[in-house]
């Protein structure tokens, strides 16, 4: 059994992953991979990678991955999915390139209806330029930028992005979800697979908002991270099926 639960996927490569402890991007990796796996998608799948955190994702992700400038994964992902129709195409985004320089984009792929997925990681920080605040950072969250806490009056409210794109005749399925405990990280597999299916069926524009954690940049110890997503994040971000 123990074999069984932690074979590598096949999807996954053997790079040693350049991710922080604690942080999330490892685990959510692995889930994308299990369901590629799960659906038989490896040789059909085509992911966009972004600009941030995650953006040597394709040293770990053994399928088609292609590189978008910083903001424009969901129009990269739009270009080949028109011209790849037959293929399941999918874009793996932070909040500060989904929901920040590439709010525009994100926003007309789903009101088009875009036929794609859309893995969108929120830990509520910018991570790989130093931890300045986000449009997603939560008010009071303290960050480089924000020495005293994100203030409404000065810096405005968290942007809830799954919200406003529910809204969109295009979109299909919208979830969020965590991986800040074992219960979560089985959601968010299921949630992910879900979101793949509704771009096999062809119903339209797919997306799952996950919560991750940031320990480094949150100052936190990686348990203390978890916690936080439970104790904090999530009364901003509630999980569940948004629309679908």
């Amino acid at each position: 059994m123990g074999k069984l639960i932690f074979k590598k996927p096949e999807s996954m490569t053997d790079a040693v992953m350049h991710y922080c402890p604690g942080c999330g991007h490892g685990i959510i990796h692995r889930l994308i991979c299990e369901v590629i796996d799960e659906l038989r998608l490896r040789e059909k799948v085509i992911a966009v990678a972004p600009v941030g955190c995650a953006v040597i994702a394709y040293d770990y992700w053994d399928f088609d991955v292609s590189e978008a400038a910083h903001g424009r994964t969901p129009a990269v992902a739009t270009g080949i999915k028109r011209v790849l129709p037959g293929r399941i195409v999918f874009t793996y985004q932070g909040d500060g390139d989904l929901a920040a320089i590439g709010t525009s984009e994100i926003i007309h792929a789903a009101n088009r209806g875009e036929n794609i997925t859309v893995i969108f990681v929120n830990n509520g920080i910018y991570g790989m330029t130093g931890g300045q605040m986000a449009p997603t950072t939560i008010v009071g969250q303290k960050t480089q930028t924000t020495k005293k806490g994100r203030i409404v009056k000065r810096d405005g409210f968290p942007l809830k992005i799954s919200e406003m794109i529910a809204l969109l005749e295009g979109a299909r399925f919208i979830e969020r979800t965590s991986v800040h405990a074992p219960k979560e990280i089985l959601k968010t597999k299921k949630a992910i697979k879900r979101a793949f299916e509704t771009q096999i069926k062809n119903e339209g524009f797919s997306m799952v908002e996950i919560l991750s954690m940031c320990p480094i940049y949150w100052g936190l110890p990686s348990v203390e991270a978890c916690k936080r997503i439970e104790k904090e994040v999530i009364k901003t971000y509630p999980l569940g099926i948004i629309k679908g």
